[in-house]
């Protein structure tokens, strides 16, 4: 089979952009790119019209690129701070999870949605964590996560103490 060339009316991911003349299968233009209205026949008469057409999209294209990286910039800047209670290893008691997050970043006046937070899994132990938030497309912003432990008052550092020398009194006195 002999490719076709197709100019393309809008852009392609993975073939071009508005504009461009690509070679494909026949049976990719006729059943994909035509029906669609993303590519018409390579003709002299088409590349004129896709050419006027073609500087302004790649233009909003540019201006659509800055505002992405405007955004970016902002959330890389946004640094979150938790207390949570914890173990003395540094496990949390419950989890902080996208919701969590979405609700801190809204404190500090980020505007994102808990679909945009990429979680592997809720966070659940105490440090710093960077936050994976998507933008657009193939872009996204990382927001970095403090997980602090929180303070213990005395009397809770009293018992844990007691409980620790209970414990420890408990196997010296077994003969194992």
């Amino acid at each position: 089979m002999r490719d076709v060339e197709v100019l393309l009316q809008k852009s392609v991911k993975h073939l071009g952009l508005v504009g461009d003349v690509v070679k494909v299968k026949p049976g990719f233009a006729r059943n994909y790119l035509f029906p669609k209205k993303l590519g018409v026949m390579a003709t002299e008469d088409a590349k004129r019209q896709i050419a006027r057409r073609a500087a302004k999209v790649r233009e909003a294209e540019m201006q659509r690129l800055a505002e992405v990286a405007a955004l970016v910039e902002k959330l890389e800047a946004i640094e979150l701070n938790i207390t949570m209670k914890a173990d003395p290893n540094g496990n949390l008691y419950g989890s902080v999870n996208a919701a969590k997050i979405v609700e801190m970043a809204a404190e500090d006046g980020a505007t994102f949605t808990e679909k945009d937070v990429r979680l592997g899994s809720p966070i659940k132990v105490v440090g710093e964590h960077l936050i994976k938030v998507h933008v657009r497309d193939d872009d996204f912003g990382t927001v970095k996560l403090n997980v602090m432990a929180e303070a213990r008052t005395k009397a809770e550092e009293a018992a844990l103490e007691a409980a620790e020398a209970e414990f420890d009194n408990d196997r010296e006195g077994r003969d194992d």
